[in-house]
């Protein structure tokens, strides 16, 4: 999960690539980059940190031109601290191409190797965004056949990156000297949407991961960008539209609705804010078949995701909703933070509790989900020590059983608290007196419900379906056997760091 943006505009966009990323912060807190093009030159800063911690004042006067693409960075492997890792990426041949991706390739090692041995091109870190890129420009060249570049060549290069790539991609690049391109994959995993604003120098574009940076940047929504389409805007802000894939089938990834997405986004047509309310229906149905609810005297959300939720179920079964936990708005996402000892530690830093709503009380805690259980097993304790005399937990999504491979930091079985545990294991774990968990066809009718035309999701972290068929019980053995040996090569970086500092100090 990344936060990407593209601007094609009639005034200098740094400002608007900067405002849209602060909207998009809450998709990725590792890093942030932002490159802008004039009269055929990149301009380009990018580096480790929060939206307002990469770019000063004097970073933003050296991103000059009036089209630019942006990038905040989540980390997906287990890399957060490689700055090399930040985005967009550039290649200079062919033409010159700086590129912003949100998702995951599931086949990046392949097309590594493919590249290196047939395409002759190499890839210097370990990124599956940079092997996108390289896909993208060899097959640029292949299809211009020299330096003859027209929008239906361009579109016969993402056909053949169709072709070519496995997993989920939401992309954004510039082809110097010839415009912004944007496309997404034939599943549409990942959210990509696209809008328009008239001002008197002519029409301007914005293509955003989510509907709210359209929305604060005032620009129109025109639609989603549909799987397998790619969008091109030229130099005269002309509009190139074309399917590319043979046979896109809508599956956006239903954890953007559960958690990934803000409230106040529209993703493929549906509200995620009322989506979310639904959720909180038919969690309250399920809700009363298990706990009655005379022993539940207050309603209590984790925020921020699970408010609309919460707030639906207090409703519907008639119990007080309260606010118990107070969030600490300078940390950042547990969830999307590197590093489980990272997480663990910043729950009691990013939430506190309002004693007296727990005390003397039977408290129902609502949640949108529950990934590795540090999070949920921290906040049971958090209401204990506040008195609670009993503490319920109800899940707005099901149960995460299964890795998640389109760009979600959840890729090992191991670190899923639900792997091999029954529901009232897994209370027992996290410390909850009862736990109630959403069914996975609640989930998606919440969805369905207000768009019937949008049948099918990628729900393979609740169910092992993956959308793309290409993703094997190898492949994940693979995944998470490389994970460890990431997560050991780090411990024994840190250690040497440690000792080299060590050994100057004696040294000094």
């Amino acid at each position: 999960m990344c936060g990407i943006l593209g601007v094609v505009a009639t005034t200098p966009v740094n400002q608007l690539l900067y405002d849209g990323l602060m909207v998009l912060q809450h998709r990725g807190q590792d890093a942030a980059g932002i490159v802008t093009a004039e009269e055929g030159a990149f301009h380009m800063h990018k580096g480790a940190g929060l939206v307002r911690d990469v770019f000063r004042t004097r970073n933003m006067r050296a991103l000059p031109g009036m089209m630019g693409i942006a990038h905040c960075r989540y980390p997906t492997a287990g890399s957060a601290f490689d700055s090399a890792l930040s985005q967009p990426f550039y290649v200079n041949s062919p033409f010159g191409i700086v590129l912003g991706h949100n998702g995951n390739l599931t086949n990046a090692e392949q097309l590594k190797e493919e590249m290196f041995r047939q395409d002759l091109r190499h890839i210097n870190t370990s990124s599956d965004s940079e092997v996108l890129l390289n896909i993208l420009a060899h097959e640029l060249q292949a299809t211009a056949g020299g330096c003859r570049l027209d929008p239906a060549t361009i579109f016969a290069a993402v056909a053949a990156v169709h072709r070519r790539c496995r997993g989920a991609y939401a992309v954004v690049a510039m082809i110097a000297g010839h415009g912004m391109l944007a496309f997404r994959d034939p599943c549409g995993i990942r959210p990509l949407i696209f809008g328009t604003n008239e001002t008197p120098g002519g029409i301007e574009f914005l293509f955003a991961s989510e509907s709210v940076a359209l929305d604060t940047l005032g620009f129109q929504v025109l639609r989603d960008v549909a799987p397998g389409e790619a969008i091109f805007i030229d130099l005269e802000h002309r509009l190139h539209q074309r399917q590319c894939a043979s046979n896109p089938v809508l599956s956006p990834c239903i954890f953007e609705f559960v958690y990934l997405a803000r409230p106040d986004s529209v993703i493929d047509g549906v509200s995620v804010y009322e989506a979310r309310l639904r959720m909180g229906e038919r969690l309250a149905d399920k809700l009363l078949r298990h706990i009655p609810v005379g022993q539940i005297d207050v309603v209590i959300p984790i925020p921020d995701s699970s408010r609309p939720s919460a707030m639906q179920l207090a409703q519907r079964i008639g119990v007080p909703y309260r606010e118990g936990f107070v969030k600490n708005r300078y940390i950042g996402r547990t969830f999307i933070m590197p590093g489980q000892a990272t997480r663990k530690r910043s729950v009691r830093q990013k939430l506190n509790t309002v004693a007296q709503e727990f005390k003397g009380k039977r408290v129902l805690l609502v949640d949108d989900s529950i990934v590795r259980g540090t999070t949920s097993r921290e906040i049971v304790e958090m209401a204990r020590a506040a008195g609670a005399l009993r503490v319920y937990f109800a899940s707005a999504s099901p149960p995460v059983r299964y890795p998640n491979v389109y760009g979600i930091d959840m890729p090992t079985r191991g670190e899923l608290i639900a792997t091999g545990r029954t529901g009232e294991e897994i209370g027992h774990e996290i410390g909850a007196d009862a736990l109630v968990y959403q069914d996975l066809e609640a989930l998606r009718a919440s969805i369905n419900d207000l768009r019937p035309a949008l049948r099918d999701f990628d729900t393979s972290c609740f169910d092992g379906r993956y959308v793309t068929g290409d993703v094997t019980p190898e492949y994940l053995t693979a995944l998470e056997t490389a994970r460890e040996g990431n997560r050991i090569t780090s411990k024994e970086e840190r250690w040497a760091t440690r000792q080299l500092q060590l050994n100057l100090m004696s040294a000094g």
